[in-house]
This record gives C-alpha cells, sequence and structure tokens, in this order.
C-alpha cells in the first residue's frame, strides 16, 4: 500500500538537556504545519577514491551527519491574551528568550549561553525521524492579502528512524489567523518605541505590509566525544514597499544614504488574544527601489536590523 506526504505530524519540546530526548507527545506538542519537508541524513561522506586495475567510482563511507527539518505555522495568538502560542516553544528554538505578563507575551533574542534547544519528532506516514538537540532559524511572512506565517528550519542531531504509527494530535492551541488586510491589519510605523507588547509613538505609512529574517547561523560540529548544534550568529534582514508621496521618497532618500537608524513595526489582529506584532528597534533601508502594483508607484527597500542595546534586533510579541 503507498505512502502520502499529507499523512505525517510533527512534535517539538524544548529539552530539559540539551540532546536528550525531551520525549514530545501528540497530546502536548503537536505542531500545525504546512510546507513540511526533511533531509533525513545531511551526511558528511568520505570517498575512498581506490585505485585499482580497472576503472569504477569507490564507495562512500557514511561520517558525521545530522537531520534538517523545515515548515511553515501560521502566525496568531493563542486566543487567550498572556497565554503563549505553541509556536512560542518553536522561537525558543530560534534563539529567543520568552518573557511576559498575564496580558502579553514577548519573545527577544535570547544571550548564546542561555539558549535552548528542541526535540523534534517527524512521523512521515509511518516512518519516525527524530531531531535531537535541534536549532533552527524562522522567517516571518506579513504581507497584504496573505496569511501570516513564520517559516521555520532547524537542524539536529540524528535521533534515528524507526518504524512507527503516526500518533494522535491536540490541535485545539494553534488558532486561525486572519488575513492580512487593511481592516485586520495595523500600518507600518517608523519611530516607535516597544515597551512589554505595546508600541508607542511612530509615524504610520501605507505599506504592503513587512518581511523578515532571523538569519540565525546554524551550524553543525562534530567533534571526537560530542556533536554539536549552535547558533553562532545572526543577522536579521527583511523588506517592505511603501505608498510615499515624493517629498516622503526625498526625505527617505537621504536617510538610506545617511545610514539612518530607525524602528519599525506592524501589528496585526482586531481581538484581544489574536494580536501578533513584529518590532525592529534600530533598522536601516536600504537598496531603495521602485516598484509597478497595479499602475500605482510603490518605493521598495531591503532593510537591516541591528540591535539597540543588545538582544532587541528583533521582538515578536502576542496580546
Amino acid at each position: 500500500m503507498g505512502r502520502y506526504t499529507r499523512n505525517s505530524a510533527i512534535l517539538a519540546k524544548i529539552e530539559t538537556t540539551e540532546g536528550t530526548d525531551a520525549v514530545p507527545t501528540g497530546a502536548a506538542n503537536a505542531l500545525l504545519v504546512s510546507d513540511q519537508n526533511i533531509n533525513p541524513l545531511n551526511a558528511q561522506n568520505v570517498d575512498r577514491d581506490l585505485v585499482r586495475p580497472y576503472f569504477g567510482a569507490s564507495e562512500q563511507l557514511v561520517g558525521s551527519a545530522f537531520v534538517e527539518v523545515s515548515f511553515t505555522v501560521e502566525l496568531a495568538g493563542s486566543g487567550t491574551a498572556g497565554t503563549a502560542a505553541p509556536w512560542g516553544e518553536l522561537l525558543r528554538a530560534c534563539g529567543f528568550a520568552e518573557t511576559g505578563t498575564v496580558t502579553w507575551k514577548g519573545y527577544a533574542p535570547d544571550t548564546p549561553a542561555s539558549q535552548k534547544s528542541a526535540t523534534i519528532y517527524y512521523y512521515d506516514d509511518g516512518a519516525l525521524h527524530k531531531l535531537l538537540g535541534a536549532k533552527g532559524t524562522v522567517k516571518l511572512s506579513m504581507s497584504i492579502s496573505g496569511r501570516p506565517t513564520m517559516q521555520f528550519s532547524f537542524t539536529g542531531k540524528d535521533g534515528g528512524l524507526t518504524a512507527a504509527a503516526n500518533p494522535s494530535t491536540t490541535l485545539t492551541g494553534w488558532k486561525t489567523p486572519l488575513v492580512i488586510t487593511d481592516p485586520n491589519t495595523a500600518d507600518v510605523k517608523f519611530g516607535g518605541t516597544y515597551a512589554s507588547g505595546i508600541v508607542t509613538g511612530g509615524t504610520a505609512f501605507t505599506s504592503r505590509g513587512l518581511e523578515v529574517d532571523v538569519g540565525n547561523n546554524v551550524q553543525y560540529t562534530p567533534l571526537l566525544g560530542a556533536e554539536y548544534i549552535d547558533i553562532t550568529g545572526r543577522s536579521v534582514s527583511g523588506s517592505l514597499e511603501m505608498d510615499l508621496t515624493a517629498a516622503q521618497e526625498v526625505t527617505y532618500m537621504a536617510s538610506v544614504k545617511a545610514n539612518t537608524l530607525s524602528s519599525i513595526s506592524l501589528e496585526h489582529g482586531t481581538t484581544s488574544g489574536y494580536i501578533v506584532g513584529v518590532f525592529l528597534s534600530a533598522a536601516q533601508l536600504i537598496n531603495p527601489k521602485k516598484t509597478d502594483v497595479n499602475g500605482r508607484r510603490l518605493i521598495g527597500y531591503d532593510l537591516r536590523s541591528v540591535p539597540s542595546t543588545g538582544n532587541d534586533d528583533i521582538i515578536i510579541y502576542c496580546k
């Protein structure tokens, strides 16, 4: 009987001890995903390259190996203000620390020594792949007429492959998002101030939304006696397109040339418990470009976000 790619289940749980199986369950740790993909064995194979009195290749020896998994989840709150959404665990395995109160939850980059890892179970229609000590990176998409999403990519130590039936999964914690539209989404703001899940001040601009790539550098390092998955750096980047007046275009061209930094933020959602936002504390606009959208002139920019006081180059929050 055939197997089907959609008959998949992915579970993820933060590890108490890095690299030790946290044993995620379908009832507590199931992910609601799309666009899932797995590289079941990224092996550093060694070619024997033997010399013999005839032509032909030599077999390769399988060396150190790791597993890669990627998938997309929808960006929506938990439904209750102050209660972490299920994607919060994934952000923690991407180098973020969770803070918050009874009214909000926020995720900002953590110091390297405090970063967490996750155990990921990838059930592929009867085959269970395990990733241990997994760490990753994420891209956020909050563009007009699309669903708000986070695209995760994880690297983990090879925890083995076994034949196992897919578990029953509980997915009630994952809430249905609103599409990015004018009624559902606030304007992009430049120059606002973030504190405790709230952005105050700033100047609003009409735009097509925001794309952000956290840009973690995730590395697998095999050693004799140990193997490591590390986040060894971060470079937050992104892009946006704005509906600017001619005078505003002139002003922002001067900002590009002057390497000016400004906060940029975008908040989505209309109901408490479902509102999510992203805040870049010190973003630089680069590579200005003119775009045509249905005959309307928009001005686009790539952007880089740098830390302002440290570990604040990107903040993701829900409330």
